[in-house]
């Protein structure tokens, strides 16, 4: 599932799009208040994300933009929440790409359609995923191949936590399993800061999930990164190796944040976000801001978006199938 970062920053669909709507696009009365919806906690890469681009989007697009964080059953109350607002250009999700992508494999009946519900309109952001232990684990155990022959040996700390069921660090930490013969018991938690947090309490041996969320725990002394799970080393960790590094071979996944507007969004509205969301992500500020979180800032088209959910859709139900995991279970 690798983006081809260079095609989509250099992407001019979106103004294209602009100028074939002519000036009316932005003649819109300014929306008074934003709201962004994310389905998951404060403190993690998906409400930091949020709140970056927030700052940019007022007063161009909106007065005041605020972040609402509604999360539970893994990020599928957010998704909810803007199904059902108005298409006023009023309210705005940001959310991974597992609820899109990865859901409709697992859920037998999911409360949204992620094609028919949702607007899209921009990527906000790519990062890759760290593998990361912490005090339950010995200071011995110092890669990947070392935490699943210590996990073998050792089952009842043979777990690890992510950010949701069915999510793609789910997946991540459950493929890792796959490749050792092992069960690695999995603990779903409402956002990666939450699993985190037990992490380091020693509640759970291992995490899953975005870098950025990961690497801001490093300073405690406490927590050590096994692996990373992108095609190449990442910049935010240069000196942790890939998963592929270490002999899993197929274990290269990044993932995509992205924003939506409710369904049937009006073309001149989805335009001018559009606009504002790619000038609000090619700013310094929320490019650092988001670089200090372990993510890279990332627009494109309302088509392209649309496109790569497609795309990833159809990667993740082999995936999915060889797996066995249901959330209907």
């Amino acid at each position: 599932m690798t983006i081809s970062r260079r095609h989509l920053i250099q992407s001019t669909g979106a103004g294209a799009l602009l100028a074939m709507l002519g000036e009316r696009a932005f003649a819109q009365a300014q929306i008074e208040t934003l709201k962004i919806i994310t389905g998951f906690a404060a403190g993690g890469t998906s409400d930091t994300t949020c709140r970056r681009v927030a700052t940019r989007l007022s007063p161009d697009y909106a007065k005041t933009a605020v972040v609402e964080n509604r999360t539970g059953a893994g990020g599928q109350i957010a998704i909810q929440y803007v199904k059902g607002a108005p298409a006023d250009g009023a309210t705005m999700l940001q959310t991974p790409t597992s609820m899109l992508t990865i859901y409709p494999h697992i859920y037998k009946k999911l409360p949204y359609d992620p094609q028919a519900d949702l607007t899209p309109v921009s990527l906000g952001c790519v990062f890759d995923f760290g593998f990361a232990v912490g005090p339950a684990v010995p200071l011995g155990v110092k890669t990947v191949p070392d935490f699943l022959a210590w996990a073998k040996a050792n089952p009842l700390g043979a777990n690890f936590g992510s950010p949701a069921a069915g999510s793609t660090p789910h997946f991540v930490g459950a493929l890792l399993g796959k490749s050792a013969g092992i069960e690695l018991k999995h603990a779903a938690y409402r956002g990666t800061q939450p699993a985190m947090l037990d992490l380091l309490g020693g509640q759970i041996s291992a995490v899953s999930g975005p870098i950025g969320d990961i690497t801001q725990h490093l300073p405690t002394g406490k927590v050590r990164i096994l692996g990373v799970s992108g095609a190449k080393r990442s910049r935010f960790a240069p000196d942790v190796p890939t998963l592929t590094e270490q002999g899993l071979k197929d274990m290269a996944y990044s993932e995509w944040f992205a924003f939506f507007l409710p369904p049937k969004a009006p073309q001149d509205v989805v335009a001018r976000l559009n606009a504002g969301l790619k000038s609000a992500l090619a700013s310094k500020d929320v490019i650092d801001g988001l670089n200090g979180f372990g993510l890279e800032a990332l627009s494109s088209t309302p088509a392209e978006l649309s496109a790569l959910i497609k795309k990833d859709t159809a990667m993740w139900a082999p995936i999915v199938k060889s797996i066995g995991f249901t959330a209907d279970a």
